[in-house]
């Protein structure tokens, strides 16, 4: 509820919108004017004004599972204490993963640090409440570098869309609604490369090169296609990313991946990240390539930093010997 009430407002507000009801809570109205019930949860939708995508929607649903303990307690979520906060805390712990945990106290912990920061509140009920420790390893599903050739081949198998797509989520690490949200018009040559002007979360635009094989998988599935989005659906529309989900699922399972059941296109993020490094790219490259702000964030998804194979140890011995 929380979610649509934000996803349904209009995108670019101008001078002739309706000052409706609503509205007037959402942006205008001085939330201590507002009815009693009304104020946490027009709290809530402006405090999820500040994200977009996929993280407003899931901390809209963290928030509404919290309001609901909330509402079973008969308590007003901003009259919530910290032994509420960390009831809830408890609750979940047999209900949910620490990630899952940590990320529904971060989006609670947010929400309150939002309203101390707009003068709702003078404290904040989960400011020293301690989230769960998550493992330095992503749980996502990734694939070797032979699961990967099989996998691709099995893309190709498919269709020249599959094989487009797949090549693209693994050569260049990038998000699906990144890859799905491109337009043919954003194809592009700069400086001897060809490349793909992406939107990054946030709404940054970035661009991203792409290698001969992409490039030529790309062209084969566009076969001289000029305007519209990269990928489409038969009938012409932006292909959906529940449907390249289940794509991805089916090609896991073409290619006799293990657990392809648990696959998605985030898992192929995951495998570019592994490979890159594993082929001996720099952390600092990856990390750029693959838009996140934190390196540790990269190193997360390298399921293969563990790998021995690897260890220092080797190359110093090797550089010293000389």
């Amino acid at each position: 509820m929380l979610v649509s009430a934000i996803e349904h407002r209009p995108q670019s507000p101008g001078p002739a919108l309706a000052v409706t009801e609503s509205v007037r809570e959402l942006f205008l109205e001085d939330l201590g004017e507002l009815p009693h019930e009304k104020r946490a949860e027009a709290l809530a939708r402006r405090f999820l004004l500040s994200y977009a995508g996929h993280t407003r929607a899931a901390y809209g649903r963290d928030l509404a599972d919290w309001f609901g303990w909330c509402a079973a307690l008969e308590i007003d979520p901003l009259a919530a204490n910290r032994a509420m906060v960390d009831g809830y805390a408890r609750h979940l712990e047999t209900r949910r993963s620490p990630a899952t945990i940590a990320r529904r106290l971060s989006a609670i912990a947010g929400f309150y640090r939002y309203g101390v920061a707009e003068g709702v509140l003078s404290t904040s009920p989960a400011e020293h409440v301690k989230r769960p420790k998550t493992s330095n390893d992503s749980q996502t599903l990734g694939m070797d570098r032979g699961e990967a050739k099989a996998f691709l081949a099995a893309a190709r198998d498919h269709s020249s869309r599959a094989a487009a797509l797949v090549t693209l989520l693994l050569h260049d690490g990038l998000r699906i609604s990144e890859a799905l949200g491109a337009d043919v018009t954003d194809l592009s040559h700069s400086r001897g490369h060809r490349i793909l002007t992406i939107t990054r979360k946030g709404g940054a635009r970035r661009d991203v090169v792409l290698n001969p094989a992409t490039s030529q998988a790309l062209d084969t599935y566009l076969d001289a296609r000029a305007d519209g989005p990269v990928f489409v659906t038969s009938t012409g529309n932006r292909w959906h990313r529940s449907e390249a989900f289940r794509l991805i699922r089916k090609l896991g399972a073409a290619a006799g991946i293990e657990h392809s059941d648990k696959l998605s296109p985030h898992s192929l993020r995951h495998t570019f990240v592994t490979l890159a490094r594993e082929a001996g790219v720099p952390l600092e490259d990856v990390q750029d390539a693959a838009g996140h702000a934190d390196p540790r964030t990269t190193r997360r998804y390298d399921r293969g930093r563990h790998n021995l194979d690897r260890h220092p140890a080797y190359a110093l011995g090797a550089f010293l010997s000389d």
